[in-house]
């Protein structure tokens, strides 16, 4: 079975029991590798969300050798995706002979620090905010982003036509994190407005392009929760029979989701602001 295959069967499984893998409400912090200290992205935030390791920090067993310590006897390793290229010759449309870079992906395997024994105690300590500090920093995050938004609406949407973001006030919400968590949604649509990323899915996922869209909003949100300290909720559960029909009707659906989900995210980050606490 393809690397492809078994992602998606694995996340259909998920959402076939109502579980949403990137809607982790403990979940709180994206997944890093703990040498690098860099963020893992794309899909194998999904792979190593769906484990209850509270920890947010992953190593490879050759990693966790080189910082003095070991991997636990009979823990297990989980394999998460490495996408990369190859070169190889071909003849192109003139009879051309070109070198062409062939995508692939494999699997290499990683364990959470809570899976391991004699790693320096730093890899455990994460700065903690308080819930007042966090909602304050979520504040300034979207400020700085300086979208169109429109407030007193009974709807949460982004109007392309418009350039503009429609919430209801903040007050309306059941609570700051549901608040939070739909105004990150719809700025991950308005992320891929065509004076933006350009994110047009037509052409990929023809008739499911809207359950796809939606599904890359859910996972941008979702990503920047976790990056910003706000737990997850899902917004649009209605939505989960049109997401499995689309993963099961293409087995990269997820793998470009996620992708692109991970560029909206990145690109909503990347707008000038005041430092915010990395996941």
């Amino acid at each position: 079975m393809s690397v492809y295959d078994t992602v998606t069967n694995r996340i259909v499984e998920e959402l076939e029991r109502g579980t949403v893998p990137w809607v982790k409400p403990w979940k709180t912090t994206l997944p890093y590798n703990a040498v690098s200290e860099k963020a893992y992205s794309g899909v194998n935030i999904l792979l190593l969300w769906s484990l209850p390791h509270a920890q947010p920090a992953w190593l490879t067993f050759k990693q966790a050798r080189g910082f003095g310590g070991y991997v636990k006897k009979g823990e297990k390793a989980t394999p998460i995706v490495y996408a990369s290229t190859y070169k190889r010759k071909a003849v192109d449309a003139s009879g051309e002979e070109a070198e062409e870079e062939i995508p692939f992906l494999k699997w290499y395997f990683v364990f959470n620090i809570e899976q391991c024994e004699g790693l320096p105690e730093r890899l455990y300590r994460r700065p903690v905010l308080t819930i007042d500090e966090t909602y304050e920093e979520v504040d300034r995050f979207i400020a700085h982003i300086g979208a169109n938004v429109k407030y007193g609406s009974t709807v949460a949407c982004f109007v392309p036509s418009l350039d503009l973001i429609r919430l209801p006030n903040a007050e309306d919400f059941e609570g700051p994190e549901h608040y939070f968590a739909t105004s990150l949604h719809e700025h991950g649509h308005w992320s891929g407005h065509s004076s933006r990323l350009n994110r047009d899915l037509s052409g990929r996922f023809g008739e499911g392009a809207y359950a796809a869209e939606e599904l890359i909003a859910e996972m941008t949100a979702a990503f920047l929760c976790a990056h910003l300290g706000v737990p997850g909720r899902l917004q649009h559960a209605d939505y989960i029979g049109s997401w499995l029909r689309v993963l099961k009707k293409d087995k990269k659906a997820i793998f470009t989701a996620a992708r692109k989900a991970t560029e909206a995210a990145e690109y909503l980050r990347s707008f000038p602001r005041e430092e915010v606490r990395h996941g």
